[in-house]
C-alpha cells in the first residue's frame, strides 16, 4: 500500500511540476514535495515555499487539487504568489500564526544589516513596520477565508516595500526571521559569525519508513541564542503538540548545530 501511494505521488509531481519535456523532478524531490505539502495540511508548518524548479501557479494548483484527492485533505489549501514566489499556505493556521506575530510578538525580529559589527535585535521601529507588512499580508488571507466554497484557491499579493527575506520567515513559521534595510543592500553581517541552525524533520511513514522529510530549517546567531532560549522552547513545545495531533509523520526530531560560513546568501 505504501509503495503504491508512493507511486502515485512521484507519478503526480513528475507530471503536474514539470517544465520542460525532459525536466521532471526526481523520484526523491516528488515525495519531498508531496511531504512538504501535507505537513502544511496537517498543520505542522503555516507554508511551503515551492523552489524545487520553476514551475508557475497553475502548474502547482493543479497538482495541490491532485494531492487533495490523492491522500484526501480536507484542509482548506492556498496558492500565494508573492514577487513571483509561490507559497502553499494553510488558510487557518496562517491566520493564527499572523495574529500571534501582531498582538503576541511570538517572532523575534534580528537586524543583520551590514554596516554592523554583529548581529541584534531589531529595534522597535523596525518590528513595527515589519507588523505593518505582515498586517497586509493578513488581512488579504483574511478575506480568502470568507470564501468557503473552495477547498484549494489562489491569488497575489506584494508590494516593493517589503523585506521578502523577513516576511517569509515568518510566513514560514520560523520562531525568528533576519530583518536588514533591501533598499540600501542584501548584504548581512553573518560572515564568520557562529549561527545555530536548526532542522526540524520526520519520517513520511506513509510512503516509506525510511524517507525522512525536512520541515524546518533556520538560523540564528550564536550570541543572541541565550535571549532567545525561552521563545525557542516555546516554539518547539507547540511543534511537538502539533506533531502529537496528527499520523502521517513518525520520529519526529528537532535538531541544531553551530557554524561559522564565509558568506550567508539570504
Amino acid at each position: 500500500m505504501a509503495e503504491q501511494l508512493a507511486q502515485l505521488l512521484i507519478k503526480a509531481a513528475q507530471h503536474h511540476l514539470r517544465t520542460g519535456k525532459k525536466k521532471r523532478l526526481s523520484s526523491s524531490a516528488s515525495l519531498n514535495v508531496a511531504g512538504e505539502v501535507l505537513a502544511v495540511a496537517v498543520g505542522l508548518k503555516p507554508a511551503f515555499l515551492y523552489d524545487y524548479n520553476s514551475a508557475g501557479t497553475s502548474q502547482i494548483l493543479d497538482y495541490v487539487q491532485h494531492l487533495q484527492t490523492t491522500l484526501q485533505l480536507t484542509c482548506r489549501l492556498h496558492i500565494l504568489n508573492i514577487a513571483e514566489n509561490v507559497l502553499i499556505i494553510n488558510l487557518e493556521l496562517m491566520c493564527l500564526c499572523l495574529e500571534s506575530v501582531l498582538l503576541n510578538n511570538s517572532v523575534i525580529f534580528m537586524d543583520i544589516s551590514a554596516f554592523r559589527p554583529c548581529p541584534t535585535f531589531s529595534n522597535p521601529e523596525n518590528v513595527n513596520l515589519i507588523k505593518s507588512h505582515l498586517s497586509e499580508i493578513l488581512n488579504h488571507i483574511k478575506a480568502l477565508t470568507e470564501d468557503t466554497s473552495q477547498t484549494i484557491s489562489s491569488s497575489e499579493i506584494f508590494s516593493t516595500e517589503w523585506n521578502l527575506c523577513t516576511l517569509f520567515g515568518v510566513l514560514l513559521g520560523y520562531p525568528a526571521s533576519y530583518n536588514f534595510p533591501t533598499q540600501k543592500s542584501s548584504d548581512n553581517c553573518l560572515t564568520l559569525i557562529p549561527l545555530r541552525v536548526f532542522t526540524v524533520q520526520a519520517t513520511f511513514c506513509m510512503v516509506n519508513s525510511d524517507f525522512r522529510v525536512q520541515f524546518y530549517s533556520f538560523s540564528i546567531p550564536e550570541l543572541l541564542y541565550p535571549d532567545m532560549k525561552t521563545n525557542l522552547s516555546a516554539w518547539c513545545e507547540k511543534l511537538k503538540d502539533a506533531f502529537k495531533a496528527q499520523k502521517e509523520f513518525a520520529d519526529f526530531c528537532i535538531a541544531s548545530e553551530v557554524v561559522a560560513l564565509s558568506a550567508v546568501a539570504l
